[in-house]
């Protein structure tokens, strides 16, 4: 999938919208599926950053953005409920959804794991995802075809020491996306997990800091799988656990 050549007008008239779209592979997704045809929903803590991300796409000459500012961390269901109500009013569907957030917390013996960081792990990478696809899965029943495409980790398939909290919330998410699956069998929504692999980020750069950052693949270089399965020539692609990269023994 990394050599995947999407055609220019893969996503045309989609509404897609991207968790974490403020920085790293959101960023990155969210500029290229809208170089691609598609209208983002950019959803992310920091509203300078979703501006930054905005301000690229639109002079770009691409369909034009809707900015979200939300923190995970201290989202309501409400929140959630009234964002699905906002995206009703202003779209009348939800042809993608890719969460993408996440943040690491601490890499630390479960003996000595903060118990505050794990619940925010926890809430940011786990339950928010549940909150925000709930809210919105009306919306994405509406198309002929749409996607849920949740970016996870290895430790999320395979635990590791001192991966604490990040590696059980994946290991949650990759459970997610196995229930969400079996449920939406036979439906017009296909769900799936990416592995992106490692790539340049800041949530990498936290877990390997003494790691040369030169030597990983920038988050542009691995959109081809994202925007495969966001779009329609992953049609047929449903409740799989998939990388973009080959297989790696690194943790996040």
């Amino acid at each position: 999938m990394l050599d995947y050549k999407p055609s220019a007008n893969l996503l045309r008239d989609r509404v897609i919208l991207v968790t974490g779209a403020g920085t790293g592979i959101g960023r990155a997704v969210a500029l290229a599926a809208a170089a691609h045809g598609a209208t983002l929903v950019l959803l992310g803590r920091s509203q300078a950053r979703l501006e930054q991300a905005y301000d690229a796409i639109e002079a770009a000459g691409h369909p034009r953005p809707a900015l979200v500012p939300l923190n995970l961390e201290t989202a309501t269901v409400k929140d959630y409920e009234e964002l699905a109500a906002t995206l009703d009013q202003e779209f009348g569907r939800l042809d993608g959804l890719l969460h993408n957030a996440g943040i690491l917390g601490r890499l630390a013996p479960i003996d000595h794991y903060d118990p505050e960081t794990w619940l925010k792990v926890c809430q940011v990478n786990l339950n928010a995802p549940f909150l925000l696809t709930r809210a919105c899965l009306p919306l994405l029943r509406r198309p002929e075809q749409a996607s849920v495409l949740f970016t996870s980790a290895e430790v999320g398939r395979q635990g590791r020491a001192y991966w604490g909290a990040y590696a059980a919330s994946l290991a949650g998410v990759e459970g997610l996306v196995e229930v969400l699956a079996d449920e939406l069998e036979n439906t017009a929504i296909r769900v799936n997990s990416i592995d992106p692999g490692p790539v340049r980020t800041g949530l990498r750069e936290e877990a390997y800091p003494a790691e040369d950052p030169t030597h990983l693949p920038l988050p542009e270089s691995i959109v081809g799988p994202y925007l495969y399965l966001l779009g329609p020539d992953g049609h047929g692609v449903h409740g799989q656990r998939l990388r973009a990269q080959r297989e790696t023994r690194t943790g996040g």
